[in-house]
């Protein structure tokens, strides 16, 4: 399939599905961006305005149709911070650079680290996000009256029962009509999404960041601006991560990092908080058939259309029904089959799942959380493989020589373990070290070769390196003093 004709049918290949879904996302993004701004501590249209710019535009220049993005939580708590020191024309400036931070990573194939992210941490994130989703839904379930919980119960039914009869029209989009006819109809004590804060009145319009535009002012920015670039980055590409598992397709992950650097460079153009992928809302959409970028353009198009031009009518939807719908994402998000593997996966595996999950329900930073997992994977694999290096010997009396055999990958977690196998104390006067089954990393290895070597004829013992393979051979060349064969045995 040619490059057209795979972008065309990534449009207009699922049109009905896509625009319905498309539209549940919306709704779905509505309670979660207005709580992200206040986290953020920016007004509601801020935010809301943002996830409108960012899915309109990664809905044309983004690597993995069918995600949804917009100003998301992760984002916003390194925002906070900048706001409150120095004010939201700081937070757009910072905006501005961490979507240039985002295209320059793109540029530089930044998005291949994630092949150092494993399952483990995956499932974990994974698990985590939708721990955070749900835990999200409880302040709207505290102090409140039995109608509340009534509209929840009844949301839900409606979501899991209707695709029993009928699978036409998305059941979220169902819960919202029915909760907000059943509200208006028969008044009773309901939150509303005007309940959550002030809804935009007009259309974005671009502005430009009131700073003075000195070194001082990058001075401020720029940490804000790469805490925020990293974050959206990572979040983004654990989401189009999980969007190829589920959809068993692939995308462009530098793609997505450039097109989420245009899409966040046109957010601080028009009055916006930065953002990225998000997870919860890309689940659902998902859930309800939606597959490709026109489900992405319209959750940000629906949302602007429902905020100016629908805005009473979006005012009056009960919060029950938004609350119904992302307990939903929630449970369908969660990876319940990972419970059942903590019995058999190993130990190790399963502790990196739980661990990320912890770090990442203590801080609710989704990008903490996945550090913490891909370092402690690093260190589990970099003790599983130390723990493979085997230095065997023989001695022949013939020749008054003792071969040492290595096998096994030398690197900075296994040099120790090389060095003390061999006994200065030996009586030989030969020594052979056979590398044939040894392969040599880095320079720590290389060292401790060396270390080896040193150790040995400071004892008046002859030593002879055979067998290195040719990529240990250059490296100990460059890196060492020692002689090597010519050619590699």
């Amino acid at each position: 399939m040619t490059g057209l004709a795979r972008y065309r049918t990534e449009w207009f290949g699922n049109v009905t599905r896509d625009i319905l879904a498309g539209m549940v996302g919306t709704f779905a993004l509505i309670p979660e961006v207005i709580a992200f701004s206040f986290v953020a501590g920016v007004d509601p249209e801020v935010g809301l305005y943002a996830s409108f710019v960012i899915s309109v535009v990664i809905a044309f220049a983004g690597g993995r149709p069918g995600m949804i993005s917009g100003a998301a939580g992760s984002v916003a708590l390194v925002a906070a911070a900048l706001v409150r020191a120095h004010g939201v024309q700081y937070l757009l400036a910072a905006t501005l650079l961490a979507g240039a931070l985002q295209m320059l990573a793109g540029a530089l194939r930044l998005h291949l680290l994630m092949r150092y992210v494993s399952r483990s941490v995956r499932t974990g994130f994974v698990n985590a996000l939708a721990i955070l989703i749900f835990s999200a839904q409880l302040p709207h379930m505290m102090h409140v009256t039995w109608h509340t919980y009534a509209a929840i119960a009844l949301g839900l039914a409606i979501i899991y029962g209707v695709p029993r009869l009928f699978s036409a029209i998305p059941s979220p989009l169902i819960c919202i009509v029915v909760l907000t006819v059943v509200a208006s109809v028969w008044p009773m004590p309901l939150h509303t999404v005007a309940d959550l804060g002030r809804l935009p009145d007009s259309l974005p319009r671009l502005v430009w960041p009131q700073v003075p535009p000195t070194l001082a002012t990058l001075d401020i920015i720029l940490p804000y601006a790469a805490a925020m670039a990293m974050v959206g980055l990572l979040e983004s590409m654990m989401t189009a991560s999980v969007v190829d598992d589920m959809t068993e397709t692939h995308s462009s992950k530098r793609t997505e990092c450039v097109g989420l650097g245009v899409a966040n460079i046109a957010v601080g153009l028009f009055g916006g908080i930065a953002g990225c992928g998000m997870i919860g809302q890309t689940v659902g959409n998902l859930r309800y058939g939606g597959r490709g970028r026109l489900s992405t353009f319209v959750a940000g198009a629906f949302l602007l259309l429902l905020m100016v031009a629908l805005r009473p009518w979006v005012a009056r939807v009960p919060v029950a029904a938004l609350v119904a719908i992302m307990i939903m994402v929630s449970a369908s998000t969660f990876s319940w089959s990972s419970l059942r593997d903590l019995r058999t996966h190993p130990a190790t595996a399963s502790l990196v799942m739980l661990a990320t999950v912890a770090v990442v329900v203590a801080t609710h930073d989704l990008a903490a959380g996945v550090l913490v997992g891909v370092l402690l994977s690093g260190l589990f694999f970099a003790f599983k493989v130390s723990r493979m290096v085997t230095v065997d010997s023989t001695y022949d009396a013939a020749r008054d020589r003792r071969t040492y055999r290595v096998a096994g990958q030398i690197f900075f977690a296994s040099s120790d373990l090389f060095t003390d196998q061999f006994d200065t104390r030996d009586s030989a006067r030969h020594v052979q070290i056979d590398l044939r089954q040894a392969h040599f990393w880095d320079i720590t290895a290389v060292g401790a070769l060396e270390e080896v070597v040193a150790r040995l004829e400071r004892h008046g013992i002859a030593v002879e390196l055979i067998g290195l393979n040719a990529a240990s051979a250059t490296l100990i060349d460059r890196h060492s003093a020692l002689e090597i064969p010519a050619t590699p045995s």
